[in-house]
């Protein structure tokens, strides 16, 4: 068990810095992850940004995700197609739905990021962190929408997770670091002794300490 977020970041950032990831960019999947990643991001050298993904609902039962937006330019939308066949659906039916979850990230993207474009992940390795994952579903769409970006690499690292969910991500990602394995596992919050609320707040105040137009030299 970790103690916070803090714990759990530095730990995650030695095992990741051991594992000497090729110009790496890291990037937080809001709220929860980004204090993990700042810590990654800090250890690395790297430039931090934020994934941002919304859930693509199932017409009639928004509940239900028939797949997820991950941002890009474009955007890029990741189906469940077992989902889709079920329901009798096809990408036409979500047009609707992504013209607003594009505007949702975008609005995101201004709140916490002050409206900075996405950092260029063309040739690096993309390094994605949360605080923890439960069942994958979120994490996956991610993944595989960032391949559209042209990284030389996806990366996950978190430091807790189950390790089914784990088997099934290590076909989206190059490599998964993962601190803790339970086979127990029954939430992401149980694991750590103190796990509050991120705030938007927190979030923009954190990413604010990065240079996410990364134009350092190389």
């Amino acid at each position: 068990m970790f103690e916070d977020r803090k714990e759990a970041g530095e730990a995650l950032a030695e095992r990741v810095a051991a594992a000497r990831p090729e110009r790496p960019v890291v990037l937080a999947l809001p709220r929860g992850g980004v204090p993990i990643a700042a810590t990654v991001a800090e250890r690395l050298g790297a430039p931090l940004d934020l994934l941002l993904v919304r859930k693509l609902g199932l017409p009639g039962h928004s509940e239900l995700a028939a797949g997820a937006l991950v941002e890009g330019d474009p955007p890029q939308a990741v189906y469940n197609p077992e989902v889709l066949t079920m329901a009798g659906l096809d990408e036409r039916d979500f047009e609707g739905q992504i013209a607003d979850k594009t505007q949702e990230i975008a609005e995101r993207r201004a709140r916490w990021l002050s409206g900075r474009a996405p950092v260029d992940l063309s040739g690096r390795t993309a390094i994605v962190v949360d605080d923890g994952i439960a069942t994958g579903a979120t994490v996956r769409a991610a993944l595989r929408g960032l391949r559209a970006r042209a990284p030389a690499a996806v990366w996950l690292a978190v430091p807790v997770a189950p390790p089914d969910t784990l088997e099934r991500l290590a076909h989206e990602a190059d490599e998964v670091i993962c601190l803790d394995r339970p086979r127990d596992f029954q939430a992401v919050g149980l694991h750590y002794r103190r796990f509050p609320q991120v705030s938007g707040e927190e979030v923009a105040d954190i990413l604010a300490r990065f240079d996410t137009s990364d134009r350092r030299p190389e």
